[in-house]
């Protein structure tokens, strides 16, 4: 049977080349030290033997193995998602590769997994958010490797950062609103995270400074986000805050379930309500009208975090450590109240970087 078949190693591999160990490991690891007749032999005979490189041993011996591991707190969010393409596509042409860990927005785990990757000597992580306990940072600043946090914005990061200010960028929606006429504004808010806490410090910020913050017009809660909470969250709004004449969401799930909750009420979207939502999912063009949203970097944000670990471990120094690529509001008929109508294009967009 086939588990019985001696393991594959380099010496077997270095034996059917006619070289040494040394010589096939070379080229296994640094192809451009050997001749290409000579990497392709030893290529041949990887493949027909089935050679697998033993990474822990080569960890060993370098100090680091090619892993980049990754932690983010949810593979099921397309916020996370699409950081994962930019990190996956950075990465595919070099020899690094990708472990992901995922927190689940525990701190306990976050741990947890930076001890599991830690001790497979990393080449590089890239970790979600700026805001680890204070276990993981003393990890994070003892591990020797270099370290990307994503997904926010902080001037004195662990090592590197990209990313964009998440109290800003509400700021910066919630004055939109302002400035199209709505005066009764709320905030709707799921999961409230660190990051979370900060768009609303961002809508809280805006509205005070016009006179029109009203705490009875934030509901919140620590559940996942969903359309359907969405939906629920403002019910509850309308309940307690019927004069609500905007909403700010803290993400994409709950405006779509607002727009969808609102219709059901005939509440005339964006003359009687308006709404944004935060990330500018594809379903938010899409909707009926279409709906206002805070444009994030996702895919851009994981491409050049990666890059700058692949940059650092080649000797070549970024030359910036801390990246803030900056959002885009991008204004909708959701928040285009009458007055304000009648423009050909359906998007307008106001950006910062």
């Amino acid at each position: 049977m086939m588990h019985n078949q001696k393991k594959v190693t380099l010496a077997v591999v270095a034996a059917q080349v006619g070289v040494s160990a040394i010589t096939v490991s070379r080229a296994l690891h640094n192809p451009d030290k050997v001749s290409p007749e000579l990497l392709t032999r030893i290529q041949k005979a990887v493949t027909e033997l089935g050679y697998v490189p033993n990474s822990a041993a080569r960890a060993l011996a370098s100090n680091r193995s090619n892993v980049i591991g990754v932690l983010i707190p949810s593979i099921s969010n397309q916020v996370f998602t699409d950081v994962l393409l930019g990190i996956y596509t950075s990465v595919e042409d070099s020899h690094f590769t990708v472990q992901i860990g995922n927190s689940r927005y525990s701190n306990v785990k976050e741990e947890n997994l930076l001890r599991t990757f830690l001790s497979q000597r990393p080449a590089g992580l890239i970790i979600a958010g700026i805001d680890q306990s204070e276990t993981a940072l003393k990890l994070l600043s003892n591990a020797n490797c270099p370290i990307v946090q994503i997904m926010d914005y902080a001037s004195e990061p662990i090592d590197m950062l990209v990313g964009f200010s998440h109290q800003q960028s509400a700021k910066v929606a919630t004055q939109h609103l302002i400035d199209s006429g709505y005066q009764h504004l709320a905030f709707i808010g799921a999961r409230m995270d660190a990051r979370s806490q900060r768009r609303y410090q961002g809508f809280q910020a805006a509205t005070e400074a016009a006179g029109l913050f009203d705490k009875k017009r934030v509901v919140t809660t620590l559940q996942p986000s969903t359309v359907q909470l969405g939906s629920q969250l403002l019910q509850q709004l309308l309940a307690i805050a019927p004069e609500t004449d905007a909403v700010f969401c803290n993400n994409d799930d709950l405006a779509l379930g607002v727009l969808f909750e609102a219709q059901r009420r005939h509440l005339a979207v964006p003359n009687r309500l308006g709404i944004c939502g935060f990330n500018d999912f594809e379903m938010m063009a899409a909707a009926e009208p279409s709906l206002t949203s805070v444009r994030t970097f996702r895919y851009e944000m994981g491409l050049h975090a990666a890059q700058m670990i692949i940059d650092t471990l080649s000797g070549q120094e970024p030359l910036q450590k801390v990246v803030d690529l900056g959002f885009e509001v991008k204004q909708r008929m959701s928040t285009r109240r009458q007055a304000e109508q009648g423009f050909e294009d359906d998007e307008k967009s106001m950006s910062q970087s």
